[in-house]
């Protein structure tokens, strides 16, 4: 495993038992909320920037530059993170802007194929004092095995983190990518085995379709990172189009991308909290 002079607040997070939300960047305006939610809950938190994101910016430098300035500045721990990258000059150009951890995504690969690039990026990410997250598998919503009733086998997961040597695992138990509605639920008993068989915190992606619930039975079953975006996406959404609806008239879209940023950052911190298990 990697030696990091930066708590892992992962590793910190699965020996306690206890959850740490991860929440996507969409615009900037993400950032500033989940910021201002980590402040509120005094909880650590992660700021997540997508291969997507990149793509919808044109760029991963302004971005991933502003995030890691709103994420330094806080009094709690935070990570900023490059979410779902399988593009390797991705990877590369985020280790030189100082990102704190990264998910390679080579899931789609042959499984040898998967562990042998998975392998070079975390060496190489490690020589940097980067953590690594992979996934064993695709999460639902991207044609994959976490498609629903898709799972994870523990002995699976316990080979391929043995392989590939990352820091944290995403593993299938039932989520689904992009749900918009909070009607999903977790196989606690298969999290619970697999995190007795894997040496490393759980990932859990596509959290957006748990409700409250099933997001505590996850983290007390042995989940450690919760993935969250698409519910805040909608409320965030919500709040923009009543906001333009309320005043037909403005044009400053600060008035209305305000009121998406608040419901943002009033519903992170509730997840925050939530997620605190213990």
């Amino acid at each position: 495993m990697i030696t990091h002079t930066t708590v892992d607040i992962v590793a910190d997070a699965r020996r306690v038992r206890t959850g740490v939300g991860a929440f996507n960047v969409v615009l900037l305006e993400h950032a500033e909320a989940i910021a201002e939610a980590a402040e509120r809950a005094q909880r650590p938190v992660i700021f997540q920037i997508s291969q997507n994101c990149v793509a919808y910016h044109g760029a991963l430098a302004p971005v991933a530059l502003a995030t890691l300035s709103i994420a330094r500045a806080l009094s709690v721990p935070s990570f900023v993170h490059l979410d779902h990258a399988d593009d390797v000059d991705l990877v590369h150009e985020a280790l030189d802007l100082g990102i704190d951890s990264v998910m390679f995504d080579a899931s789609t690969l042959p499984y040898d194929d998967n562990v042998a690039l998975t392998r070079q990026i975390a060496q190489a990410c490690h020589e940097r004092g980067v953590f690594v997250e992979a996934e064993l598998g695709e999460v639902g919503g991207k044609d994959g095995v976490h498609a629903p009733g898709a799972r994870t086998e523990p002995g699976d997961a316990r080979r391929f983190v043995e392989a590939t040597g990352v820091d944290w695992l995403a593993v299938a138990v039932g989520t689904s990518h992009a749900m918009t509605t909070r009607e999903a639920a977790v196989d606690d008993g298969l999290i619970e085995r697999i995190a007795a068989a894997v040496p490393v915190p759980l990932v859990l992606h596509g959290s957006s379709g748990l409700p409250d619930e099933q997001l505590r039975l996850a983290v007390a079953a042995g989940m450690t990172k919760v993935n969250i975006s698409t519910h805040l996406n909608a409320l965030f959404t919500h709040a923009v189009r009543n906001a333009m609806v309320d005043a037909p008239g403005r044009v400053d879209p600060r008035k209305y991308i305000a009121p998406g940023r608040d419901a943002v950052a009033v519903e992170t911190e509730r997840l925050l909290r939530l997620l605190h298990v213990t």
